[in-house]
């Protein structure tokens, strides 16, 4: 295979960044790396693979022709440039919420269903799913593949990194503020300041009291799973924690679950670091996980009221396993299919 031209736009926020460390340490082989970001960003330089790369001003480049595009600046920019690199040639993957429930994209987690990936997509785009989507839906192949689900009740515990740069920034600055007795900055990334602080609310509402995180996880994870009647719901949390997603999970079967069988499905799904032993092996956390390219899953238990209920404890990190590196494995497989680096 030859060695490809890859362009990431957003290199500087926090996924881009991700991406290119990820990228520098991976086997895909690069003729030539070009980080794009805003005007402000224009100038800074970043080592890769021995060479030093300088972030160019989206806004000012002229020739968008690359083999593929990373997309890490959010909707309103995937939107614009998007089609615009797709256009040249390149094969796009986009890490926003501007594509994904577009019935001509494919939405892929590599893991799950590859096969979404097999030809060229129509417009040249692939979507990554939302963080919390990934590492939910990692999860629940297993399950709801063996097992008929009857309905999936979900409360995410949402790290202030997946509002970016700017969200881990107000974390630190309002709680350096509150431990000097302060009240802190005005909130700006989230609705409300995060520091010792819980909000229940990821995304703006709908006019049910929806939020548009809540509704990513639905749409996203029967998209992924090919089940369009998955009954779903959920209600999503911006905690304190700086990286890191967390997921409080309880699934409702058709019939009586065996805990052993759910330890043995578990434990065959690559990717997926099971806890099985809560007592002993303890259970997750997104401070101490030791391995960020896994899905860590602990605190498996049948509910004693109910014995078709199933509850479970998920972590991932969101800036791998949630963005960055499911984007590079959507181009490795991009790779294999032939799709890109012919």
């Amino acid at each position: 295979m030859r060695a490809l031209n890859i362009s990431i736009v957003g290199a500087t926020g926090v996924v881009g960044a991700e991406l290119t460390r990820l990228l520098e340490v991976s086997p895909i082989p690069v003729n030539r790396l070009r980080l794009l970001a805003s005007r402000n960003s224009a100038g800074r330089q970043v080592k890769f693979r021995d060479e030093i790369c300088f972030v160019e001003a989206l806004d000012d480049i002229g020739n968008l022709e690359t083999d593929s595009a990373f997309l890490c600046a959010g909707s309103a920019v995937s939107l614009e440039w998007g089609p615009r690199f797709a256009a040249q040639g390149a094969l796009v993957i986009d890490n926003s919420n501007a594509f994904r429930m577009d019935p001509d994209v494919p939405l892929v987690v590599p893991q799950i269903n590859p096969s979404a990936l097999s030809d060229r997509p129509r417009r040249g785009i692939v979507a990554n799913p939302n963080c919390s989507t990934i590492q939910l839906v990692r999860v629940l192949r297993p399950l709801v593949t063996a097992l008929d689900v009857d309905q999936i009740i979900v409360t995410t515990y949402q790290a202030a990194s997946g509002g970016g740069r700017t969200g881990i920034g107000q974390l630190r600055n309002g709680t350096r503020a509150v431990l000097e007795g302060g009240s802190g900055p005005p909130a700006e990334r989230f609705p409300v300041s995060l520091a010792f602080n819980v909000v229940p609310q990821v995304g703006e509402f709908d006019l049910a009291g929806v939020t548009l995180e809540e509704l990513k996880l639905l749409r996203e994870s029967r998209k992924i799973l090919a089940m369009p009647d998955l009954r779903l719901t959920s209600t999503c949390v911006r905690v304190p924690v700086e990286n890191g997603h967390s997921e409080a999970v309880y699934l409702e079967f058709e019939k009586p679950v065996l805990l052993e069988h759910v330890h043995e499905l578990l434990a065959q799904e690559a990717g997926v670091r099971l806890y099985a032993d809560g007592i002993r092996e303890g259970y997750p956390t997104p401070r101490f996980i030791t391995n960020p390219e896994d899905v860590h899953v602990g605190r498996v238990r049948v509910n004693p009221e109910n014995p078709r209920g199933l509850w479970l404890w998920v972590v991932a990190d969101n800036l791998q396993v949630g963005a960055a590196l499911n984007a590079l494995l959507i181009a490795q497989l991009a790779i294999v299919n032939r799709v890109i680096g012919k």
